[in-house]
């Protein structure tokens, strides 16, 4: 019997139409989608009010828009990818064009001419792509005479990174400022000054201004180094980590912004903010997932043994934020923060080392600048006229 034959005519015997399926379209939004979608409300802002959205406590929906646009501008490869929609030119997206050897010269980004003793071609060997790079970023370094005034503070640092006071993050524009220090191929590096200027670009959306300079680093091997800023930052952006700044003076300008503190004031713990580390299925692939705790103690002692407690879902976690308090009920705020996010709980189970039970209740998912803004809005006081949209992942107004 002919098998080829069989099947088709069991396919053509089919008056119902039953083995007519037709595939279904995914109606999910690829990542693209969204990302597009979100710049156009930006976009449908300032058209609408003439101006960039600002962070309006009172106005949630600004906040949103603003904290956005200010991730946005953190994110290169997302700048570049909405470059096309950037009708009012938010993105300062450099594109430059080599049409000569000035051009050449203009674009020298490590400062390898500035040399007038060089010769152009003298060449020794030719390195490997990665030796290359490392060799650019040395290149313009020299001892730094006074080191001993640094010494100690390059200690300090080394020693709160292995204590947990500090950390390294992710690398971003905004980062580069004097004063922290940064590190680059394992080397430790403080920018203490920037001698900034600024200067008029056009680009077809109109002029713009950027912001360049000579800048004093002092490295933690002993020697400094000139190098423009823009170079500072390409070469961190490409290979480099900033340092947060100790957790015992974290937060500052939280305290500055919102409170006057003076030494009779008492320090009452921590609000914190953490990502998990879970490699757990069920955990690993929810975006947006967020415990919002409180700690009497500095959270990187909180957390050290994370991936031992249930409350932590067994995994090791990395600290977004931390807010000291001070004069305020912490565990009050707390309660608050829960009572604001609780229909947004992670409903989950995990199990301790002697396989018991637990649910955790502190995790939820909520984007992070929803989680911020909810933070001000109940250090205001006007969290009471506002909840939290958990199918559109906003902040919206109590209607009463």
């Amino acid at each position: 019997m002919d098998k080829n034959k069989v099947l088709d005519d069991i396919f053509n015997d089919d008056p119902l139409g039953l083995l007519n399926v037709k595939a279904k379209k995914s109606s999910a939004r690829t990542s693209d989608e969204r990302l597009a979608s979100s710049f156009d409300e930006i976009n449908d802002f300032i058209e609408k009010h003439e101006r960039e959205p600002e962070p309006n406590p009172g106005n949630i929906t600004e906040y949103k828009l603003y904290s956005r646009l200010k991730s946005l501008r953190e994110d290169e490869e997302k700048m570049m990818a909405l470059e096309p929609q950037d009708k009012y030119g938010l993105f300062d997206v450099e594109k430059k064009e080599i049409n000569s050897i000035d051009d050449i010269f203009e674009d020298d980004m490590l400062g390898i001419f500035d040399d007038e003793n060089a010769d152009l071609f003298e060449f020794k060997h030719t390195p490997k792509p990665d030796e290359r790079a490392k060799a650019d970023f040395v290149a313009r370094r020299k001892t730094c005479k006074d080191f001993d005034k640094y010494e100690a503070d390059f200690k300090a640092v080394q020693n709160d990174l292995a204590n947990g006071k500090r950390k390294l993050l992710p690398f971003k524009q905004e980062n580069l400022r004097p004063g922290d220090y940064y590190v680059h191929n394992g080397v430790l590096l403080y920018l203490e000054s920037v001698d900034f200027r600024e200067e008029v670009q056009g680009f077809s959306s109109g002029e713009r201004f950027r912001k360049d300079g000579r800048t004093h680093c002092i490295f933690e091997n002993g020697t400094e180094s000139n190098m423009l800023y823009r170079s500072l930052y390409k070469v961190l952006l490409a290979n480099g980590k900033a340092v947060s700044k100790n957790l015992d003076i974290v937060n500052e300008e939280f305290i500055e912004n919102f409170s006057t503190i003076s030494e009779e004031d008492e320090a009452s713990g921590y609000i914190y903010v953490l990502k998990s580390l879970s490699d757990a299925p069920e955990i690993a692939s929810t975006q947006n997932l967020f415990k919002i705790g409180y700690s009497k103690n500095p959270v990187p002692q909180r957390i050290k043994d994370a991936e031992k407690e249930p409350t932590y879902l067994m995994a090791p976690v990395d600290l977004v934020v931390a807010y000291k308090c001070f004069n305020m009920n912490t565990q009050k705020f707390e309660q608050l923060i829960h009572n604001f996010f609780g229909a947004s709980c992670l409903e989950v189970d995990v199990f301790d080392s002697s396989g018991r039970r637990h649910t955790p209740r502190e995790w939820f998912i909520a984007p992070l600048e929803v989680i911020e803004a909810a933070i001000h809005l109940i250090i205001s006081g006007d969290v009471v006229k506002y909840a939290y949209d958990t199918k559109n992942e906003v902040i919206i107004e109590k209607s009463y």
